[in-house]
């Protein structure tokens, strides 16, 4: 009898069977758990010593007039929980930026996302007076897609198209661009400064429960389009060629992937600020795990991702008490280090 056709995946690796597929399913479980770990950590610790049984009670027993009841429902049960949304949406937007540059050193702001949302941030304030999170949160999104937006706009005039190479090439001139507009603004406006200056050091505890949910939908439909991307995905890192004799059209792909990243990486710095090295490090580290396969990568990154970023938070909160540190610069101190050494212990870039 004959046997059935397998198609494999880049790596020779057919997911979800035999031992690998039960190693894997078993390392996802395990991030799941630390990931778990990493959120009761982030309600029960922090600059203010709350006891335990305190922490318990705010759930089981809440009294609205009881300080440690109202730090931990009302300021690290909403700061977990943004932590946790961005996190997981800087992990995706990572793994996509990656493939889509085929660098595996590649990270969301590569498109100018980053920028593109400053830039949002510095005109809310300095152009239309606003002062609330609530209003400039929509710039800063609508600066990122723009960013994104003006990358595309400058590798489709090019007979290539949106090549890895080119893209990477406009993101870096569009930053730089974005950057000198900036700092152009906020020199000249004392009070665009102060706001700007808070907002890109990175945190997760200026935003409250309303903002996540006003953009959950923005994650939800980015998060959509990069599980849809899967396949296609692994097909492009096959080569070209063999992704267009699968009939997967590169042009469509790369727009798509542009969209989840805008979508994703754009609404996760609207909440917390511009946070680097996570979307680079974890899919790097995800990829040492899994392999280049796309259908483990991207749910690893997703838990791997806001599991680090709360970790990052509550040592933060811990070792500059009472006062803390923000996540953002925890995150760059502690993520540079630990991609220096994966390189240095892999000898060589894995493969995409």
């Amino acid at each position: 009898m004959a046997q059935p056709a397998v198609r494999l995946l880049p790596g020779g690796m057919v997911p979800g069977t035999g031992l690998a597929g039960r190693r894997l399913v078993a390392g996802l479980l395990v991030g799941v758990g630390i990931l778990l770990v990493t959120m009761v950590l982030s309600i029960a610790l922090g600059a203010r010593v709350v006891p335990l049984g305190s922490v318990l009670d705010a759930f089981v027993a809440f009294q609205p007039h009881a300080d440690d009841h109202i730090v931990v429902r009302e300021l690290r049960l909403p700061r977990t929980l943004v932590g946790l949304a961005v996190g997981t949406a800087l992990g995706v937007a990572g793994v996509l930026m990656q493939a889509l540059t085929r660098n595996p050193l590649a990270e969301p702001g590569i498109l100018g996302v980053n920028q593109g949302a400053a830039f949002g941030l510095v005109v809310a304030v300095a152009g239309f007076g606003v002062t609330s999170p609530w209003g400039f949160i929509w710039f800063t999104f609508a600066g990122a897609a723009l960013a994104t937006g003006a990358v595309y706009a400058v590798v489709a005039r090019g007979k290539e198209g949106a090549s890895p190479v080119r893209l990477i090439l406009a993101g870096v001139a569009v930053t730089y661009v974005l950057s000198g507009l900036i700092h152009a603004v906020v020199l000249s406006s004392t009070s665009t400064f102060d706001r700007y200056r808070s907002w890109i050091l990175g945190s997760l505890a200026d935003t409250e429960v309303t903002e996540l949910v006003a953009l959950a939908p923005f994650l939800a439909v980015g998060g959509l389009v990069a599980v849809g991307l899967v396949r296609a995905l692994n097909a492009l890192a096959l080569g070209d060629e063999t992704a267009r004799a699968l009939g997967v059209r590169r042009g469509w792909v790369r727009i798509g992937g542009a969209v989840a990243v805008t979508l994703l990486c754009g609404t996760a710095t609207a909440l917390a600020g511009p946070i680097v090295f996570l979307g680079l490090v974890v899919p790097y580290i995800a990829r040492l795990l899994t392999g280049p396969d796309y259908r483990w990568l991207l749910p690893y990154s997703a838990v791997l991702a806001p599991a680090m970023l709360l970790a990052a938070d509550v040592l933060g909160r811990l070792i500059a008490r009472p006062m803390e540190i923000s996540v953002g610069l925890v995150v760059a101190f502690v993520g540079a280090p630990v991609l220096i050494v994966l390189v240095r212990r892999r000898g060589r870039l894995p493969r995409l």
